[in-house]
Protein backbone atom coordinates (compact mmCIF):
# COMPACT_ATOMS: atom_id res chain seq x y z
CA UNK A 1 0.00 0.00 0.00
CA UNK A 2 1.24 3.59 -0.84
CA UNK A 3 1.71 6.18 1.66
CA UNK A 4 1.98 9.33 2.18
CA UNK A 5 2.23 11.76 4.87
CA UNK A 6 2.13 15.70 4.29
CA UNK A 7 5.21 17.04 6.15
CA UNK A 8 3.88 20.56 5.91
CA UNK A 9 0.83 19.35 8.07
CA UNK A 10 3.00 17.05 10.54
CA UNK A 11 3.12 18.27 13.94
CA UNK A 12 5.70 15.65 15.24
CA UNK A 13 2.77 14.28 17.46
CA UNK A 14 4.40 10.71 16.67
CA UNK A 15 1.38 8.85 17.14
CA UNK A 16 1.91 7.50 13.99
CA UNK A 17 5.35 6.05 15.02
CA UNK A 18 3.84 4.48 18.38
CA UNK A 19 1.20 2.60 16.30
CA UNK A 20 3.50 1.36 13.33
CA UNK A 21 7.04 1.86 14.14
CA UNK A 22 7.66 -0.46 11.09
CA UNK A 23 6.60 2.10 8.93
CA UNK A 24 7.19 5.43 10.61
CA UNK A 25 9.85 6.25 12.96
CA UNK A 26 10.88 9.88 14.31
CA UNK A 27 14.33 11.07 13.35
CA UNK A 28 15.09 13.47 16.26
CA UNK A 29 12.44 14.88 18.03
CA UNK A 30 10.58 16.76 14.83
CA UNK A 31 11.49 15.13 12.21
CA UNK A 32 9.51 12.39 10.92
CA UNK A 33 10.95 9.39 8.55
CA UNK A 34 8.26 7.17 6.82
CA UNK A 35 8.48 4.07 4.18
CA UNK A 36 6.29 5.39 1.27
CA UNK A 37 5.11 1.76 0.35
CA UNK A 38 3.74 -0.59 3.48
CA UNK A 39 2.97 -4.45 3.13
CA UNK A 40 -0.24 -5.81 3.55
CA UNK A 41 1.39 -7.35 6.64
CA UNK A 42 1.45 -3.81 8.57
CA UNK A 43 -2.17 -2.78 7.07
CA UNK A 44 -4.01 -3.11 10.32
CA UNK A 45 -1.17 -0.71 12.24
CA UNK A 46 -1.29 1.42 9.33
CA UNK A 47 -4.80 2.15 9.47
CA UNK A 48 -4.29 3.02 12.95
CA UNK A 49 -1.76 5.50 12.65
CA UNK A 50 -3.75 6.93 10.00
CA UNK A 51 -6.96 7.32 12.44
CA UNK A 52 -4.64 8.77 15.16
CA UNK A 53 -2.95 11.47 13.19
CA UNK A 54 -3.87 14.53 15.34
CA UNK A 55 -3.51 16.66 12.31
CA UNK A 56 -4.48 14.23 9.99
CA UNK A 57 -1.20 14.39 7.97
CA UNK A 58 -1.25 10.68 6.60
CA UNK A 59 -3.16 9.62 3.68
CA UNK A 60 -2.55 5.74 2.14
CA UNK A 61 -4.23 3.98 -0.78
CA UNK A 62 -5.68 0.46 -0.17
CA UNK A 63 -7.11 1.18 3.42
CA UNK A 64 -10.93 2.00 2.06
CA UNK A 65 -11.66 -2.25 1.49
CA UNK A 66 -10.76 -3.04 5.21
CA UNK A 67 -12.93 -4.50 7.43
CA UNK A 68 -11.50 -3.36 10.92
CA UNK A 69 -10.97 0.51 10.32
CA UNK A 70 -10.51 1.31 13.74
CA UNK A 71 -13.30 4.11 14.82
CA UNK A 72 -12.68 6.19 17.81
CA UNK A 73 -14.18 5.12 20.77
CA UNK A 74 -17.55 7.55 21.76
CA UNK A 75 -17.16 10.09 24.58
CA UNK A 76 -18.52 9.09 27.40
CA UNK A 77 -21.78 11.08 28.00
CA UNK A 78 -21.69 12.28 24.58
CA UNK A 79 -23.92 9.32 22.66
CA UNK A 80 -22.59 7.18 20.11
Amino acid sequence: MRLVVDLNRCQGYAQCAFLAPEVFTMHGEESLVYAPWADDEHREKVARAVAACPVQAITADGLDDLDDTPERPAQPGRGA
